[in-house]
């Protein structure tokens, strides 16, 4: 029997002042993200590898979406 991972709310946090967001699952930091790429990676790390990350539920976006990775300008 396969086991399916835990359902857990993946938070992309606002881009910062270089564009980078910060990624959680709960209260867990995955680290910090400066492109789509590498929020997949974190991803893989959680058991969270076959979604859509631009269409899925799972992952909340804050200040913006997944085409959201510029720096902040003043």
């Amino acid at each position: 029997m396969d086991e399916q991972p835990p359902q857990v709310t993946v938070t992309v946090h606002p881009p910062g002042p270089d564009g980078a967001r910060r990624v959680t699952a709960g209260e867990r930091r995955l680290g910090v993200a400066h492109r789509i790429e590498d929020l997949v990676k974190f991803l893989r790390h959680v058991g969270l590898d076959d979604i859509e990350v631009e269409e899925t539920d799972l992952i909340e976006w804050r200040g913006g979406g997944p085409e959201s990775w510029d720096a902040l300008r003043p």
